[in-house]
């Protein structure tokens, strides 16, 4: 790969030992800090992943978990509010390059955005 093919947003890696793929989904915690209202399935805030922007659908809340022990709460709760953490199984608009935290924590970590 010449250095004139890489664009903003590439992500490189090692194609032998560990290549980094397009996620069509994946499951992630998230704790909401400042929403007004209520966050359910449906919800498609902008997500904010190293330097990709990407809408996102919040496609289904899988579990309410304890935001400081990380302890399950409820199961398949209808919504969450500022405040809560959760387990969301999340479906970004396009596939984008995600890595669970503990492997790369660059690539695991990441902000939500509402416009409204």
């Amino acid at each position: 790969v010449s250095v004139k093919e890489i664009r903003r947003g590439n992500v490189a890696g090692d194609s032998k030992q560990d290549p980094p793929k397009g996620a069509e989904s994946f499951n992630a915690q998230v704790i909401v800090l400042n929403h007004p209202g209520q966050v359910g399935a449906g919800y498609a805030p902008v997500l904010d992943c190293h330097t990709a922007h990407i809408a996102c659908k919040f496609s289904e809340l899988l579990e309410k978990i304890d935001r400081r022990t990380g302890k399950s709460v409820e199961n398949s709760p209808k919504f969450i509010k500022s405040g809560d953490a959760a387990i969301v199984k999340m479906v970004p608009s396009k596939p984008m390059c995600v890595e669970a935290f503990t492997d790369y924590p660059p690539l695991g970590r990441f902000a939500v955005r509402d416009m409204r």
